[in-house]
């Protein structure tokens, strides 16, 4: 399984975007109400690439948009960053889930197999943007472009680079940095969230003096 046969030859986001509403890569497509592509400006000088659109993003048809990207853009505030500057993403374009009490929709975390399958559309749009730095949100995001053996907790705020593997020979090649998902910030609700939330905005305050 692969998105690869679906990618265009015109690699502007615009092209990107409308040839990945017709995606089906791997089986996710089918239960997903759309396809959610990233939104934001070529040259964006950061990338924020999350894991998979939410239940809200699913049916709005746009990344963080839901409760988590409003942590998110609560974050960017915080770190004197203006979203105008950034370009959002995700490292899966289409939800994945299964249902409680017959309607409800739970997020479920993509597997290897759909990660990889979605790759393609993550490295058109990277080329695309050509952003000076990458933030990855969360492990799924960081495995996707820096490898299965990658972890957030050990390598959180490092300055990395794209692995030579992914061969995409940009100039300027883009600083790579991992922080955690602002939905595991949401979901801390003990008595160190204040803490969960201020080494958030560090880093993204790091991204940005990156």
């Amino acid at each position: 399984m692969s998105a690869t046969r679906y990618l265009p030859e015109n690699r502007t986001l615009g092209s990107l975007a409308d040839a990945a509403a017709h995606c089906q890569g791997c089986s996710l497509f089918a239960d997903a109400t759309q396809t959610v592509f990233g939104r934001g400006r070529r040259r964006a000088p950061i990338m924020l690439v999350g894991e998979q659109p939410g239940d809200q993003e699913d049916r709005a048809g746009a990344p963080f948009v839901g409760p988590a990207g409003r942590l998110l853009a609560r974050a960017l505030e915080d770190a004197d960053i203006d979203p105008a500057l950034t370009y959002q993403t995700n490292a899966v374009k289409h939800f994945k889930f299964t249902r409680k009490g017959g309607k409800r929709r739970i997020h479920q975390k993509p597997n290897r197999t759909e990660v990889v399958a979605c790759q393609p559309w993550l490295i058109a749009e990277i080329d695309a943007v050509r952003p000076h730095v990458i933030v990855c949100l969360g492990a799924t995001a960081a495995q996707s472009l820096l490898g299965t053996a990658f972890r957030v907790s050990a390598q959180r705020g490092e300055a990395l680079r794209l692995p030579a593997a992914l061969d995409m020979h940009l100039d300027p090649e883009p600083i790579v940095l991992a922080t955690v998902h602002p939905s595991a910030v949401l979901r801390d609700r003990s008595e160190r969230h204040g803490e969960a939330y201020r080494l958030f905005v560090d880093d993204l305050r790091l991204a940005s003096r990156c």
